[in-house]
């Protein structure tokens, strides 16, 4: 397995030190996640690209009416979890 040089500020370094953490896999993971986040990112625009070539751009009106469904989602979501 190759390896990798991997820099953390001191106070970061104490603390996995300190917690006895296995920072190699941690980086792994956090690795990982960011490489399936910024792939889920890229499907997301092209997806939004394929939508916006079939069907075209929304116009003022269908934007204000996603933001009023999008707000009212987001209070709701808000209420239920706390």
């Amino acid at each position: 397995m190759p390896r990798m040089q991997v820099y953390l500020p001191d106070e970061l370094y104490g603390l996995v030190k300190k917690r006895r953490l296995p920072a190699s896999e941690l980086l792994q993971k956090a690795v990982r996640a960011e490489l399936r986040r910024q792939d889920l990112l890229a499907e997301s625009d092209r997806y939004i690209a394929a939508l916006v070539a079939q069907v075209g751009r929304p116009n003022p009106a269908e934007r204000s009416r996603a933001a009023a469904v999008a707000g009212r989602i987001a209070r709701r979501a808000r209420r239920k979890a706390g």
